[in-house]
C-alpha cells in the first residue's frame, strides 16, 4: 500500500491502473521521472513537447498543501513561457519588483530588481507552489490531448531500483500491488529527502544552519504594499528577522526567525502563532491562519548529478536556504538544461557526452547558488561574535552610506546562471560584445516592434541574425536549426542593439534550445556555425 505522507491541495492525477502492471515482462520507457512536483512535471512537459516519451511516477495524486516556494523569478517565467504555461502563472500571481529592508521600525534602504524596461516578464511573481504546479499539469493535459507522449501515474511509489548497462529497472508499489518497469534514463526529482538518492546509497556534502524559521500563511484584508519587506531586529521579533510577502487570494506569507533552541510544539500552537502575527501586522487587523510550518535548512549538494543512467535534479540534487528564492528557481533551470540534452540524445542521435555536461553546468550553477545562499544565512544567523559585529556595523552604515548597501544580505535573489566555464561554449568572436549575452549566458529579453525577442527563439537551436543576412537552409548533424533575422527597424527602443550588439553594427548568435548563448560572431560563417553546433552538442571543440 502506498503511504500518504502529506495532504494534497489539488488532486490532479488520481490513481488509475495501467497495462504495465499486468505485463508479463517489464515495459521499457525512454525516460521515467520520479517525483511530480514542479521540477518533475516541468521536465515531463518539456520532453513531451519535444516528442520524447516519458512517464512521471508520483507517490501521491496531486500537489501538497502550503505556499512553500512562492517567489518565482523572471528566468523561471521565461522557461515557462517556452513550455507554454507562464501566462496563467503571471495572471494569477502577485507581481513585484521592489524590496524594502528595515532595521527596527526604520527603512534603511530599498531596491528595484528590474530597474530597466523592455522585458516581457517581471523580476518576480509571488504564487503559491500548488498553483504553480497546477498550471504546469494543466498544460501537460493540453499537450497530451494534442498527442504529446506524456504519462502521469499517481500513487505509484518507487521502492527499489537496479542499474543495468543500458537501462534502469524500477520496482513500483501501487494501491493494486507492485509491478516493475524499465527506463532508458531515470530522472530523480523526488525532493530534498529523495528516496531515489537513498536507494543508491548517495548523500549530500554541505552544512546545516542552526536556526529555525516559522512560516505562517494568513488570509487577511490589508492595505499593505505589494513589495518584499524584510526586518532586522523588529520590535515584534527582537533579536531576530522577519519577512512579509503578498500572495494571491488575499493570502500573505510571514516568516519569523526563531533561533536554534526552541520548543517546536509550543511554537506551532495556533495561539502562539496568532500572537506573533498580531504583533507584526497590528492587533486591530483580523486574519485567518491558512498554513503553518517550522523549517531548518542546509546548503548542500550531491557530488555528482549523473550516475550512469540516473540523473538528479532540483532539491534531490542540491539544497539552499529559502532566502533568495534559489530553490525552485534553481530546479527549473536544472530541467531546462537537462530536457533538451535528453531529447538530442534520444531523438536526434547526439553523443552520450552531451549528457555529462548536465552535471558540469548545473553543478556549477548549484555551487553559485550555495555560495550566495550561505552568505545570506551567515548574515542572518551569525556564527560567531565577529560575524555579528560585521553585520551590526553594516546595518549601522547602510541607512546613510550607499557603499554599504551591497553588504546587506537579506537574500541575494535568484538570477540565471552564466556557464562561463562550459565546454559547450565556443570562443567569443564578437569584439566588445555586451557581457550580459556572452557565450554561456541565458539570453536577455528585448522588446521588438511586434512582441519580445525570447518569444521568437523557440526551443530548438536558433541562429539569431541581427542586422545581417544568413541562409535559411542550415543543416547540422544531430540538430535542427531555426533562423531568426531581426533588423534595426525591429528595435524600436534600441534595447536589442544595447543588449546584443554593443559597439558592433551586426551580430550572429547561436542560441541553444534552452535559450543560452552557445556562440556569437559579427557575421555569418558557415564553418564556424557548424563547428559551434557540434561543440554545443558535446562533440569536437570549435
Amino acid at each position: 500500500m502506498v503511504a500518504v505522507r502529506y495532504q494534497t491541495a489539488f488532486k490532479l492525477y488520481p490513481y488509475e491502473k495501467v497495462a504495465d502492471q499486468d505485463a508479463p515482462t517489464p515495459k521499457r520507457h525512454p525516460v521515467v521521472i520520479v517525483g511530480g512536483g514542479p521540477i518533475g512535471m516541468g521536465l515531463a512537459l518539456d520532453l513531451g513537447k519535444k516528442g520524447v516519451p516519458c512517464v512521471v511516477l508520483d507517490d501521491h495524486d496531486g500537489v501538497g498543501m502550503g505556499s512553500r516556494a512562492i517567489c518565482f523569478a523572471k528566468r523561471t517565467l521565461e522557461i515557462c513561457d517556452r513550455l507554454g504555461c507562464a501566462d496563467p502563472m503571471v495572471d494569477k500571481g502577485v507581481v513585484w519588483n521592489i524590496g524594502r529592508v528595515y532595521r527596527d521600525e526604520r527603512e534603511v534602504y530599498n531596491f528595484n530588481l528590474l530597474p530597466e524596461d523592455g522585458h516581457k516578464r517581471p523580476a518576480f511573481i509571488n504564487l503559491q507552489q500548488p498553483y504553480f504546479e497546477q498550471f504546469i499539469v494543466e498544460e501537460i493535459r493540453r499537450q497530451q490531448a494534442a498527442g504529446a507522449p506524456i504519462e502521469i501515474r499517481g500513487q505509484n511509489c518507487v521502492t527499489a531500483l537496479e542499474q543495468k548497462a543500458d537501462h534502469v529497472v524500477l520496482d513500483v508499489d501501487t494501491p493494486d500491488g507492485p509491478y516493475q518497469l524499465e527506463a532508458d534514463y531515470l530522472v530523480a526529482c523526488d525532493g530534498a529527502s529523495s528516496p531515489t538518492r537513498a536507494m543508491m546509497g548517495l548523500d549530500f556534502e554541505g552544512r546545516v544552519f542552526e536556526d529555525n524559521f516559522l512560516i505562517a500563511d494568513i488570509k487577511m484584508k490589508a492595505d499593505f504594499p505589494t513589495e518584499r519587506r524584510f526586518w532586522f531586529d523588529p520590535p515584534f521579533n527582537r533579536g531576530e528577522t522577519a519577512l512579509l510577502h503578498k500572495q494571491p487570494d488575499d493570502v500573505w506569507r510571514l516568516d519569523f526567525q526563531l533561533g536554534w533552541d526552541i520548543d517546536r510544539a509550543a511554537e506551532l500552537k495556533p495561539e502562539r502563532i496568532s500572537e506573533r502575527v498580531s504583533a507584526m501586522i497590528g492587533a486591530d487587523i483580523e486574519f485567518e491562519l491558512v498554513w503553518t510550518s517550522i523549517y531548518t535548512f542546509r546548503c548542500c549538494t550531491m557530488e555528482e548529478y549523473r550516475h550512469g543512467r540516473v540523473f538528479f535534479a532540483g532539491d534531490a540534487a542540491h539544497q539552499v536556504s529559502p532566502f533568495g528564492a534559489r530553490g525552485a528557481n534553481g530546479g527549473m533551470q536544472d530541467i531546462d538544461n537537462l530536457g533538451w540534452k535528453l531529447a538530442a540524445v534520444i531523438n536526434d542521435g547526439a553523443g552520450d557526452a552531451l549528457l555529462d555536461s548536465y552535471h558540469d553546468e548545473r553543478k556549477y550553477g548549484a555551487m553559485e547558488n550555495i555560495k550566495n545562499s550561505s552568505r545570506t544565512a551567515d548574515f542572518l544567523t551569525p556564527r560567531n561574535p565577529a560575524h555579528t559585529l560585521f553585520r551590526d556595523a553594516v546595518l549601522d552604515l547602510v541607512e546613510h552610506q550607499d557603499f554599504a548597501r551591497p553588504l546587506v544580505n537579506s537574500g541575494r535573489l535568484s538570477e540565471p546562471c552564466t556557464f562561463d566555464v562550459s565546454t559547450l561554449n565556443s570562443e567569443d568572436a564578437l569584439p566588445n560584445g555586451p557581457a550580459r549575452n556572452r557565450p554561456g549566458s541565458a539570453c536577455s529579453d528585448a522588446p521588438l516592434t511586434d512582441g519580445y525577442l525570447l518569444d521568437q527563439l523557440g526551443d530548438r537551436f536558433t541562429l539569431l541574425a541581427i542586422n545581417t543576412d544568413v541562409p535559411h537552409d542550415l543543416t547540422a548533424p544531430n540538430a535542427q536549426i531555426d533562423v531568426v533575422e531581426i533588423s534595426m527597424n525591429d528595435d524600436p527602443t534600441g534595447a536589442l542593439a544595447e543588449r546584443y550588439l554593443g559597439e558592433n553594427t551586426s551580430a550572429v548568435y547561436l542560441i541553444r534550445p534552452d535559450q543560452h548563448v552557445a556562440a556569437r560572431w559579427v557575421k555569418f560563417d558557415a564553418d564556424a556555425v557548424k563547428n559551434s553546433v557540434q561543440r554545443a552538442l558535446g562533440g569536437i571543440r570549435a
